[in-house]
């Protein structure tokens, strides 16, 4: 028996449980050593109501692994032996399984519940999991392409195994799901378990588990996703330094790491992140890129079979459909290679491949 299910942070701010089919879910709960996501307790508030299975995760950034610990675990003290924790290692967040280790030890200590890991296939064998994988179960993201999809009940994994682990407890195979009840895309995911087993994976004694409280959750100042924040930062919104912090507020932490991502990451990486749809489409792709968004989006048209595309050159006046007619060629087709969405705006002196 698997189970299907979504997870879920500030990126899918405003959806409803009520309305979106699934058995489980797993909110973004925190990350680093300050950020508590307020989309998450009322989440799970509702899961709760609804007799859902849910989880929640710890998103590791580069900071001191037990102090990221200690914020994980004192933010969510009474989700522990209710629901199941997840440690998520990727982007910005490797800092290596030792320290990995450390995190995922001190969180056992204190709670007496082993986290789930997530990570993507790769990182299973380009990193050491041989002390991890024993007590700790693996959520592997591993996607057989980029196109839209809703459930499904064996979605593919290629040969070759999960490192030190022989198999995956739960497989995240698209973050371009569509669901009914939310018009925008989801992360997939299939649980190998049945609701008992998800049971034992939350808590694994059987002891009776504390109440889930509602949370006093916050305002987001300002209100707004990660990447749209993250955007609205490269188009100068928000200042540098202290400006951009003290504008940023609680929110600082998880845009300013994105933006550190961006700069740091190399292209063909971004431009796998660009097609699991992490950046969106023009401008907030553009916008949110910056200087790297030129190199990033030819990875991208290269691997789309477009990387020999000819060039055209926006001029004032310019609308899609009139340089699609022009060039003998349906303007959706342009949009889609250029990654541009609606309202389909573009600018003088754009480049377009076609």
């Amino acid at each position: 028996m698997a189970l299907n299910g979504i997870d879920i942070s500030n990126y899918q701010r405003g959806l409803d449980l009520a309305q979106v089919p699934c058995d489980f879910v797993i909110c973004k709960a925190t990350e680093g050593t300050t950020i508590v996501h307020n989309t998450c307790d009322p989440w799970i508030q509702q899961a709760i109501k609804l007799g859902k299975l849910w989880g929640f995760y710890h998103f590791m950034n580069g900071e001191d692994p037990i102090a990221q610990a200690k914020h994980f675990v004192a933010s969510c003290r009474n989700y522990f032996g209710n629901g199941i924790p997840v440690l998520d290692y990727e982007m910005y967040g490797r800092i290596g399984t030792d320290k990995a280790k450390q995190f995922l030890d001190y969180v056992y200590d204190q709670t007496g519940v082993r986290c789930i890991v997530y990570m993507s296939r790769s990182v299973c064998t380009e990193e050491d999991w041989s002390k991890i994988a024993p007590n700790h179960a693996l959520w592997v993201a591993q996607y057989a392409n980029n196109n839209r999809t809703g459930y499904q009940s064996s979605p593919w994994l290629p040969d070759g195994g999960f490192g030190a682990w022989g198999s995956c407890a739960i497989h995240q195979y698209t973050s371009n799901g569509r669901l009914n009840g939310f018009n925008a895309p989801l992360d997939l995911d299939i649980a190998y378990m049945t609701r008992e087993a998800w049971g034992k994976f939350a808590n694994p004694s059987g002891a009776a588990a504390p109440d889930v409280p509602p949370a006093e959750v916050a305002e987001p100042s300002p209100e707004g996703t990660t990447l749209d924040l993250a955007a609205a930062v490269m188009r100068g919104e928000y200042g540098v330094d202290d400006e951009r912090r003290e504008k940023l507020g609680d929110r600082y932490q998880e845009v300013q790491d994105l933006i550190n991502y961006i700069d740091g990451a190399s292209a063909s990486q971004l431009a796998d992140d660009v097609e699991r749809g992490m950046f969106g489409v023009v401008p907030t792709r553009s916008d949110v890129l910056g200087d790297r968004f030129s190199e990033v989006q030819a990875i991208v048209n290269q691997r789309a079979g477009v990387g020999a595309a000819r060039v055209y050159t926006v001029k004032s006046g310019d609308t899609l459909s009139e340089i699609g007619a022009s060039l003998g060629i349906d303007w959706h087709t342009i949009a889609s290679k250029n990654g541009i969405g609606a309202p389909y705006t573009i600018y003088p002196g754009q480049k377009l491949s076609y």
